[in-house]
């Protein structure tokens, strides 16, 4: 089974607004059939903590506007690896040297990636 049309509406319109506010390197992986938590991964580099709030704030009000909240949130004290889960979606925002040091799209290697086309 693979992720539901929800899940990559979600997933296309986070890709969108991080792009929206400069998040890199966005990869999202349909995780649907390795995990039964979440259908989906969003990947997103920012450069420095303020911009990780950014895109942050960015992904929930765009999703907001979808009717989608997230049911919880970590790291966005620190401001260097925010997770927002959305339960269908879980968005990973994370500061470039996090990104690179423990390199999750490695982890999810073997998950189909889900097309970002309709995103910036």
């Amino acid at each position: 089974m693979s992720a539901g049309e929800r899940a990559i509406e979600l997933t296309r319109a986070a890709a969108e607004a991080a792009a929206d506010k400069l998040g890199q390197n966005l990869l999202a992986f349909d995780v649907s059939e390795q995990l039964v938590i979440t259908d989906v991964f969003l990947l997103c580099s920012a450069a420095n903590p303020r911009q990780v709030r950014a895109v942050q704030d960015a992904v929930e009000e765009k999703l907001l506007t979808l009717d989608a909240k997230p049911v919880r949130r970590e790291g966005e004290r620190e401001g260097r690896w925010v997770l927002l889960d959305f339960s269908d979606l879980v968005v990973h925002i994370q500061h470039s040297d996090e990104r690179a040091y423990y390199a999750l799209e490695r982890l999810w290697s073997d998950c189909p990636l889900v097309d970002l086309a309709t995103a910036g």
